[in-house]
């Protein structure tokens, strides 16, 4: 354990991680429109789901492997984990609700943990290449949903996503409590540096603050949506009988 390397962040393998993040679910969705086939669709969407499982169950052999025994150290309880499942049943499902949920946990959560990582060890490591496969993985399928599917965010999936996360806060909360564990980071900070760095020192502030993170990035998250949104509701709509008269002079022409 002592030989693995360690993280670089913006290194060559972070950097080529975080292009592909952004590369691959265009990719996926480009294939997906120029075939036109519900069969590679769904083929995408196995895979997609087949490698956030397995990987998971892989991960957990890996650590059961290297010591780690106490079932209290392997739930089921970060913010990733709840993520995985959530855009699994979103790409199965094909739900708006789920997609919602998928997207704000997906990228507001999961995407400060690509770019900001509490990781110690660097590729090659095994805990490299599923911490990134995990978190990237999210995020690619909730993209790739956008890109095929068209889903989007409304205000009030604002809502919906931030109840949802009260009920992963409360879970995770008497989890910390019982196991004293930091799922969600809610006992303390990450040790590498993110924007949670910048919160306090006092647990129930830090704790409040949290929800206050959580909220702002919902509305950036939202704020391309909305901004959209209004600018399609400000330009003037053609009648359609100057939309057939500019027709007929285009013909004309």
């Amino acid at each position: 354990m002592n030989d693995a390397p360690e993280f670089q962040p913006y290194g060559l393998p972070h950097l080529s991680v975080i292009f592909i993040t952004i590369v691959l679910p265009f990719a996926l969705a480009a294939l997906v429109r120029r075939t036109r086939s519900q069969r590679i669709e769904r083929v995408i969407i196995v895979a997609l789901s087949a490698v956030l499982i397995l990987n998971y169950l892989a991960y957990l052999v890996f650590i059961r492997s290297r010591g780690v025994v106490d079932w209290r150290q392997m739930l089921p309880l970060q913010m990733c984990d709840w993520g995985m499942v959530v855009v699994i049943v979103a790409m199965w499902t094909g739900n708006q609700r789920w997609f919602e949920v998928a997207y704000f946990w997906g990228i507001g959560g999961t995407l400060q943990a690509v770019l900001t990582p509490n990781l110690r060890y660097g590729f090659p490591d095994w805990r490299f290449i599923s911490f990134f496969t995990s978190h990237c993985g999210i995020i690619i399928g909730v993209v790739f949903l956008m890109l095929t599917r068209r889903y989007r965010p409304y205000p009030m999936s604002i809502v919906r996503a931030f109840l949802w996360s009260e009920f992963y806060f409360v879970v995770t909360l008497v989890a910390d409590a019982l196991t004293g564990f930091n799922y969600g980071f809610l006992l303390h900070k990450p040790e590498a540096f993110s924007i949670l760095s910048f919160l306090s020192d006092s647990r129930p502030l830090y704790l409040l603050e949290l929800h206050g993170v959580a909220l702002l990035f919902f509305l950036g998250l939202y704020a391309p949506f909305a901004i959209v949104d209004l600018v399609r509701s400000g330009q003037p709509k053609v009648k359609p009988q100057r939309r057939e008269r500019a027709e007929y002079r285009g013909r004309g022409n």
